[in-house]
């Protein structure tokens, strides 16, 4: 995982990149940006993204052990039928 830049400038542009939005960052005691509640969102979204990917990777990955357990259930009654094995 890459290291988080601590830079404003640099953590709002990855944090529009990432789509969620900066509103309600301003610290009222200083009047700037909270870093640190920046970073924390920042990797929550990494996070989600991430999440979300392996998500849909077990999905498809579900529906292919679906298909290839029902293609070997065809092949056994096909192979029964054609064969005659009783």
């Amino acid at each position: 995982m890459k290291k988080l830049p601590n830079e404003e400038v640099e953590l709002k542009k990855l944090a529009v990149r990432l789509g969620f939005s900066t509103h309600k960052l301003i610290n009222p005691e200083t009047g700037k940006t909270d870093i640190p509640e920046l970073q924390s969102r920042i990797i929550n979204a990494q996070r989600s993204i991430r999440e979300t990917r392996l998500f849909w990777i077990a999905v498809i990955s579900s529906i292919a052990s679906l298909l290839s357990a029902s293609a070997a259930w065809i092949a056994v009654f096909y192979n029964v039928k054609v064969f005659g094995l009783d």
